[in-house]
């Protein structure tokens, strides 16, 4: 399975190294106030495929955020909060969360 895994790979650099290839001539982009910018095309296309990917980056960003943020909060043990009303006897027993997709004592994996 892992020389399939290796040889999947190699087939797609080999198909993406042929179409760099053959999209080496110049391209040219034009701006306004006849400003143009010349390079070869897959230069292009790479520039265009990272901005993409960073755009797309950006745009998960907060949403990752919120959701490392909520983790965060469910398995984090909160302070208790003293009220005014709460006799100031001893502490009862602590409960600990038992979250069923999480180990006890382990933080959240971020990324993979």
């Amino acid at each position: 399975m892992r020389f399939l895994s290796w040889l999947f790979r190699a087939a797609i650099f080999f198909v993406l190294f042929a179409f760099a290839l053959n999209n080496q001539h110049e391209a040219q982009i034009k701006w306004f106030l006849g400003f143009e910018f010349r390079a070869p095309m897959v230069l292009m296309v790479l520039v265009v495929f990272a901005a993409g990917a960073l755009f797309g980056v950006l745009a998960m960003t907060p949403n990752w955020w919120r959701q490392r943020r909520r983790a965060r909060a469910r398995i984090e043990p909160q302070a208790p909060v003293a009220s005014a009303a709460a006799p100031a006897g001893p502490p009862g027993p602590q409960t600990v969360p038992v979250l069923p997709d999480v180990p006890l004592g382990l933080p959240p994996r971020d990324g993979l």
